[in-house]
This record gives C-alpha cells, structure tokens and sequence, in this order.
C-alpha cells in the first residue's frame, strides 16, 4: 500500500510531511546533526538497507535539505552536509527529542542529553514565544485564515 501524498493539500504542514513525513527522513536529519556525513556511516548507523538509504537521501537533496559533496576526484566519494534550509530543522528536531524524553522515554531515561557548551546546563524546552520572548500559553494562540488560504480554509474560519 503506498502512502496517501499531499502535494494538491493547501496546509503547511502536510507540506512539510510530503518533504520530512518518511519516518527515516528524520531519523537521517538526526545523523547529520550528530556529524555523520557518509553514506556507510548512515547504513551503519541507522540499520538502514541500501536502497531505501539511496532514495531518501537523493529525496533530501532534491528538497534542498542535503546537499551532496564530492571530496574525492572523479566522483569516487561523497558526504552529505545539511544545508541552510537543513540546519534550520534543528528547534523541530529538539522539539520532537524534548516531547519523546517527557513522554515517551521518560525523565531520566533519555537517551541524549543536549546542553549549551557555553554553560554546560542543558538546553531548555522549545516554547513559542511572543515578540517581546515570553512564552505564550496554548489558550493565546489565535489561528486565523493566511494571505494564501483557499475557498475551504476560509470557510473553516467563517462557520458560527
């Protein structure tokens, strides 16, 4: 059974699953994060099988969330950096990681700590944040329709 696509969807976030939505998409994001920049690094790593690795990885790089480097002549070797857009993913990935360590893994079974090499303390947890930075409660949040809703959000919105 192939997986439902949501390329004709007008919502930000099914779009972001049709880029991200792969469940070892994240998890090769995650490597690079850790520093693994080879394709046997990531095999390894990941218990990955050749092919699906080779698929995701051209995906990342088609999305312009990799890019693939040659660091031998005659294209005999290559690594894969995250690029801007990549490193961007970092506050999405430490929010998966901090929910998952509450959640599922519990306090003080989690399996990596990340803390700020500055201090030493550990990173705290990603919040949304108001302009001014304080921290805005769930029951603030407003949604409302975007300069690029369609007919069906409008709707949405205009139901009593």
């Amino acid at each position: 059974m192939s997986r439902k696509r949501f390329k004709g969807m007008n919502c930000s976030i099914a779009q972001a699953l049709e880029v991200l939505g792969d469940w070892w998409t994240l998890l090769i994001i995650r490597e690079c994060f850790l520093g693994t920049r080879r394709f046997s690094d990531f095999e390894k790593h990941l218990g990955i099988a050749k092919n699906i690795l080779s698929s995701r990885l051209l995906h990342l790089v088609e999305n312009n969330i990799l890019e693939k480097i040659e660091v031998q002549h005659r294209g005999s070797r290559y690594e894969y950096q995250l690029t801007a857009q990549g490193k961007d993913l970092y506050t999405t990935i430490s929010a998966i990681r901090q929910w998952s360590d509450k959640w599922i893994m519990g306090k003080g079974n989690e399996p990596l700590l990340v803390k700020d090499s500055r201090t030493g303390k550990p990173i705290p947890a990603v919040k949304v944040l108001d302009s001014e930075g304080k921290v805005i409660k769930q029951q603030h949040l407003e949604i409302m329709p975007g300069p690029a809703a369609d007919q069906e959000i409008l709707d949405r919105f205009n139901t009593p």
